[in-house]
């Protein structure tokens, strides 16, 4: 049997500093003289009354952690904290039902940005301000999951990115804690760097910082229904594409930068595959607006790279219905939705890391039809893949796929078309955001949607946050055993 103690210890610790953080919009709804000061008060106290509970009754001399105790209390907290943020849409403005909130929690808290929200821009500050929160921590949240814990687990190929051992082999720190400690200053540091910026930009200062939380942890949450596409500025576009790009690099390597080795983020053959896609479309998308849909030159290079980083790093800001421009940006905004940015940054999707393994993978495997006696060996950074990862990488793939395949057919059999059910499945299984199609696209949200797609979705978004395997073998019936 199980010991829970830890894992309840720590969601409480966890649940305590979210509902601690309830006061910062509480506060700022006070000072506008909004109401809704009240809601985020309430829900507040409710939960560190219950986080406290927790920590106490759990208390432990010494705490240590299992493989299935860590399986376990990943997979809570991504669920515990969601139910807890939920509580002050309900009880707030907006008055949404507790699956409407569930939903708009759950997208917040794994960076999706799927909304389910109408009329941002006559909401109160505290509400626009609560949702950039929950984005902002849950990119913090997946950044330290990615580099402490998933590579323990070793899931989907995560065990090449230890925290003893990320790129390069070499020792940046001895814990694992002071990683966690020094990811949080750097990523606390881009954010403040993005907000002034959005601000120097002409955006109203709340709105900056909400902006900054949700780029730099490629959420997508904005203050306006016509989210970035309100502002209509250049500036404001290029400063957000920018804080995307930064977003899906592995934060470690900033670290490294910060520590007189700048170098070491081209060096990275992960960065440069990651860089390398985004040009590409980039470059193809601004084409096709250029001469396809009679943009302007710098017009079509504007929306082309916006809209590009914004999907493949699975941040789902939009300046644009992109919809609207014909079948090949649909088809490659589509395919992008699957790929992501970097492993240990605070994009979604398969990884390009993941894609690298898989190009040399199958590399190998050509030799080897050439050559059936030669001895060819994967490599990935210069490094040859550790044995096993290989296999992981492919049955990730087969889950992903499989799980967004499962989840179109589960949403069709609610009644909806292929293309909202096919879009809504990949981009919440990606957290992405926005899908295809006039109901769930750039220019919609999910608001429509029946409650029990709704649940789905969110069961989904938990998938990919959490990388599929670290959820179903809590299913495995021997994970509760022994």
């Amino acid at each position: 049997m199980i010991d829970l103690r830890p894992v309840l210890l720590v969601i409480g610790f966890l649940l305590t500093i979210m509902s601690v953080g309830m006061l910062i919009p509480a506060l700022v709804d006070l000072g506008v003289g909004h109401t809704d000061w009240q809601a985020f008060a309430w829900s507040g106290g409710l939960g560190v009354f219950l986080g406290l509970m927790l920590v106490f009754s759990n208390t432990m001399g010494r705490v240590s952690m299992n493989v299935r105790q860590a399986f376990l209390l990943t997979v809570a907290t991504w669920v515990v904290l969601p139910a807890f943020a939920a509580v002050p849409f309900t009880l707030a403005d907006p008055g949404l039902s507790y699956t409407d909130a569930f939903f708009e929690a759950m997208s917040g808290v794994t960076t999706t940005g799927s909304t389910v929200m109408v009329g941002l821009d006559t909401q109160p500050p505290g509400i626009l301000l609560w949702r950039g929160i929950l984005q902002w921590l849950g990119g913090l949240g997946i950044i330290v999951m990615a580099l402490t814990v998933l590579p323990m687990l070793k899931v989907g190929g995560m065990q090449m990115f230890k925290v003893e051992a990320f790129e390069a082999q070499e020792k940046i720190y001895s814990r694992a804690t002071q990683i966690a400690a020094a990811l949080t200053i750097v990523y606390g540091g881009l954010t403040l760097v993005w907000a002034f910026a959005l601000w120097a930009a002409g955006m109203p200062f709340l709105e900056a910082v909400v902006h900054a939380m949700t780029t730099i942890a490629t959420g997508g949450y904005s203050t306006r229904d016509a989210s970035v596409g309100y502002f209509d500025s250049a500036a404001i576009d290029a400063i957000i594409t920018f804080g995307m790009v930064a977003g899906g690099i592995p934060f470690l390597l900033f670290l490294q930068a910060l520590r007189g080795r700048p170098w070491q983020l081209w060096r990275d053959t992960q960065v440069r595959w990651y860089l390398g896609v985004l040009v590409a479309f980039t470059v193809l998308m601004a084409w096709w607006l250029w001469q396809m849909r009679g943009f302007d030159a710098f017009q079509a290079l504007r929306y082309a790279s916006f809209n590009v980083v914004s999907v493949m790093t699975g941040t789902g800001f939009a300046t644009a219905d992109y919809n609207g421009w014909g079948g090949f940006p649909v088809a490659a905004l589509f395919l992008l939705t699957f790929v992501g940015g970097c492993a240990g940054s605070t994009s979604c999707g398969i990884k390009v890391f993941r894609f690298q393994i898989l190009y040399e993978t199958a590399k190998v495997q050509l030799g080897r039809l050439l050559q059936p006696h030669a001895v060819f060996i994967p490599y990935f950074n210069g490094r040859p893949i550790q044995s096993g990862v290989p296999e992981a990488v492919m049955g990730f793939f087969f889950l992903y796929l499989l799980t967004v395949g499962l989840l179109t057919l589960a949403l069709g059999l609610l009644g909806m078309d292929l293309i909202t059910a096919l879009s809504s499945a990949a981009t919440a299984v990606s957290n992405v955001g926005p899908g295809l199609g006039p109901i769930v696209g750039p220019a919609g949200n999910f608001s429509t949607l029946p409650d029990s797609a709704k649940w789905l979705l969110s069961l989904g978004m938990l998938l990919g946050r959490l990388e599929i395997y670290t959820v179903l073998v809590l299913l495995v019936p021997r994970f509760w055993k022994g």
